[in-house]
């Protein structure tokens, strides 16, 4: 599943930064653009509404997700230093 998951999300961003680019250049966070121009037609309704879907995929993740992935970042912290 998270295969599929990861290869989705990498085709439906098209222009990755992107959005970031136009929040930042309107003076806003993402999620406040994202959130604002959701309804825009067109590519940047698109973008925004993507950003959206990203950001709850993201805060999906449960607590032992979380830690689990924080366990092994250190495991691979501690190898790279020998």
């Amino acid at each position: 599943m998270a295969g599929r998951t990861r290869r989705w999300i990498s085709g439906a961003i098209k222009r990755p930064g992107a959005f970031t680019a136009k929040a930042r250049r309107a003076g806003m966070s993402v999620r406040a653009y994202a959130r604002r121009m959701r309804g825009a037609p067109g590519r940047l309704g698109k973008q925004a509404r993507l950003a959206l879907t990203l950001a709850r995929i993201g805060r999906r993740r449960t607590a032992s997700q979380r830690s689990a992935s924080a366990r092994k970042a250190a495991r691979t912290r501690a190898r790279r230093r020998r």
